[in-house]
């Protein structure tokens, strides 16, 4: 790695995918997300959390001033995501049903934190946007599909099938806009998608790692660690590097975070991380990525596990310090605020909410409904939204 005093080389433009707005900072392309660039789009838009609750189908909205809950609604069934939309005016509750045929998306006004009308969408788990803004991509996990809708309206527009990857969910594009990987859950596997051909490029296995650590064990204690026999992960979360080079996925049952060169589609490295990996957020200035570690290999975890954060320095692959969650806990998903100084997660099996300060990992919590999942944070800087929980650039 080059050492940090160095300066970046000087790299061409990139060439991106018809529509996609241009690169900015070729060796960052989170520079667009710092704390200074709040869009005049979400100017008097109101400072919240909002937390979908998977079991009680309901959104807890916090203040992040105050830490109070300040409104609670019901939305669908089986609330997984709140999703930014490409054009930052509306957040997205997706509502999958689990088991059931009734999904739905649940629109918030961001300027009044208050609910619209729900829209019928089959099985949307997750949801994401193309990079130019003309499609939302509603990953259907149960169809082993993704479909791309209209941005406002939901109305479908073509589909992509993805038969050999179980468990599709979460997803990262490539610096260009012209690929995304989508990570496949019960395969233990990722897929690479081409978003201008519309097509399945291939899949890819991620091997697992030697050791691992034991369930209900700190990392960080003596005899935490164990041979790894499970010979299939369970990949989660997934992110880029600042340079668009490499892709980071987190493993929930590797305990660690996969390093896959996306040009060539292989994977080239392993960072070990805490039990149950789960989800990965940039800080603001691009220069770390925090890893959530939910405490657990089970889908269904017990309450105050050894959940934690560990930083991750994305110059030298270096994890540079671990946030224990105080009594234990199961941090998920989230983001970051929009001056950077504090991690909202999700505490999955203990019904709260982390606020987490990023520079001294001090934890504070919010109680909230029942199992919190992917919970955003508003506003957020950046010139667009590329899903998830606020994967903006």
């Amino acid at each position: 790695m080059r050492a940090k005093d160095t300066p970046a080389p000087v790299r061409a433009p990139v060439a991106t995918a018809s529509g996609m707005p241009p690169v900015v900072d070729p060796n960052n392309l989170y520079s667009e997300i710092g704390a200074a660039h709040l869009s005049p789009a979400v100017r008097g838009d109101l400072e919240r959390v909002y937390v979908p609750n998977l079991r009680s189908n309901d959104v807890s909205v916090i203040d992040p001033n105050t830490m109070k809950v300040v409104d609670r609604f019901k939305v669908g069934i089986s609330p997984q995501h709140v999703i930014p939309s490409w054009d930052l005016r509306t957040l997205w509750v997706a509502n999958n049903a689990e088991r059931q045929d009734t999904g739905s998306l649940t629109p918030i006004d961001p300027s009044t934190g208050k609910p619209g009308k729900q829209v019928d969408v089959d099985d949307p788990y997750n949801m994401y946007f193309t990079p130019d803004g003309k499609s939302a991509i509603v990953v259907a996990e149960a169809r082993r599909r993704l479909d791309f809708r209209d941005p406002h309206t939901m109305a479908m527009q073509y589909k992509i099938d993805v038969p050999n990857c179980g468990g599709i969910n979460h997803a990262e594009f490539s610096i260009d806009g012209k690929y995304a990987l989508f990570t496949c859950e019960f395969d233990g596997a990722i897929a690479k998608i081409d978003l201008v051909n519309r097509s399945v490029l291939g899949y890819l296995k991620l091997s697992m790692p030697a050791t691992r650590v034991r369930e209900g064990f700190d990392p960080r204690n003596p005899g935490a660690s164990e041979i790894c026999t499970r010979k299939k992960g369970m990949p989660q979360d997934v992110r880029i590097s600042p340079d668009g080079k490499r892709f980071y996925v987190a493993d929930m049952m590797a305990d660690g975070v996969h390093i896959v060169d996306g040009t060539s589609f292989t994977k080239v490295g392993f960072i070990p991380s805490g039990p149950g990996t789960h989800g990965l957020y940039p800080s603001r200035d691009g220069k770390y990525l925090y890893i959530t570690n939910r405490g657990t290999h089970k889908i269904h975890g017990k309450r105050k596990g050894p959940g934690s954060v560990d930083v991750l320095e994305f110059a030298s692959e270096k994890i540079v310090a671990h946030w224990a969650i105080p009594n234990g806990g199961s941090p998920d998903m989230g983001n970051v605020s929009a001056d950077g100084k504090s991690l909202w997660l999700a505490g999955r099996f203990d019904d709260v909410v982390y606020r987490i300060d990023t520079k001294s990992g001090d934890v504070r919590s919010v109680k909230v409904g029942g199992e919190p999942h992917g919970l955003t944070v508003w506003p957020q800087p950046g010139r667009y939204s590329l899903g998830h929980t606020g994967n903006l650039r």
